[in-house]
């Protein structure tokens, strides 16, 4: 990785910082010397502050902000004097909700319209914001023979007709973000991770952990029209960093280890953990996507090397047993 241009004297602020993904971009910021202004939803609250003030250079270089995505006066003393901001923060609620409106739209889109407002007042350089693959497919329109990339787009109403509002949440927050920095001038770069997996730095497990425990419990999921692969999340704060690090950097950036199917990933998991009850896929419905080893190339060509799956699910593993979990 390049290194940082600034030294220490570089000030940066991470939204949803307390997360999975959050956590592990918050460490690695501090570990290049930047300071850190990090959001929290509740500074109350130990299980969302704890593990970032334990982290290295944290006494000296962390500052943690309370901060309600949807108030967006809240904003404000996070970014304040900030050269660069990520936007990490989004509500995840994957299981059906009531109001998915109110519950998943509404925070996602606001929440990062507002953020994207407190940077551009702030005079904030630039944002780097984590979107989600789930922003890419399922696209209809997409050629059948061609890997995924950064030039599709997930099919919205498709998505509302398969009631996957979390999806439906992250593309409509990232459409909504490209229209804002078009309009208002703000240097803006997208991050789109597949399922996120690896070790936690959290005391509890986040959704898509939470998901992965389920699978490997036994437990069906159906994410067969947007299961496109995983991706390491050592390897999601790395990549922030590089975007943010380097100017030439722009537009949406795909982010997963290899390009797989929900019966490849479940084939593995049942092969690696035979002592699990792995549900095994019967029925590949899954021919829209193109297997593929290195399909994030924009981020390869900016130095980002991914973490070998197997590695990723095996620390995953240690991680829950060290949790007790498994």
């Amino acid at each position: 990785m390049a290194s940082h241009r600034d030294g220490g004297s570089s000030l940066v602020c991470v939204t949803g910082g307390s997360g999975f993904v959050g956590s592990w971009l918050v460490r690695g910021l501090l570990g290049r010397g930047y300071t850190v202004h990090a959001t929290v939803k509740n500074l109350q609250d130990e299980s969302e502050t704890k593990h970032l003030q334990t982290l290295d250079g944290a006494d000296s270089r962390l500052r943690l902000f309370q901060m309600d995505l949807l108030e967006p006066a809240s904003m404000r003393p996070a970014v304040e004097g900030a050269r660069g901001v990520f936007h990490v923060a989004s509500p995840v609620i994957l299981h059906p909700t009531q109001d998915p409106e109110n519950e998943l739209v509404e925070p996602a889109l606001k929440g990062t319209l507002s953020v994207l407002r407190a940077a551009k007042d702030c005079g904030v350089g630039r944002v780097v914001m984590v979107s989600s693959q789930t922003a890419m497919v399922p696209n209809p329109a997409w050629p059948a023979d061609k890997v995924v990339d950064e030039d599709s787009w997930a099919d919205i109403e498709q998505l509302k007709k398969l009631q996957l509002w979390y999806n439906v949440s992250k593309t409509l927050a990232e459409k909504a973000a490209w229209d804002f920095a078009e309009n208002e001038g703000l240097e803006l770069v997208v991050l789109n991770p597949a399922l996120v997996l690896g070790p936690t730095l959290t005391p509890s497990i986040t959704a898509s952990l939470q998901l992965f425990l389920q699978i490997m419990e036994g437990k069906r999921y159906d994410m067969d029209e947007f299961f496109i692969g995983c991706v390491d999340v050592r390897d999601v704060a790395q990549s922030l960093i590089v975007l943010y690090e380097n100017p030439s950097a722009e537009g949406r950036h795909l982010c997963l280890e290899s390009s797989q199917r929900m019966i490849d990933f479940t084939d593995k998991l049942a092969h690696l953990y035979p002592e699990f009850s792995v549900y095994r896929i019967q029925e590949d419905k899954q021919d829209w996507v193109v297997r593929a080893k290195d399909p994030s190339k924009k981020l390869i060509n900016l130095g980002v090397r991914f973490t070998p799956l197997d590695k990723t699910i095996a620390d995953t593993m240690d991680c829950f047993r060290s949790k007790g979990l498994v």
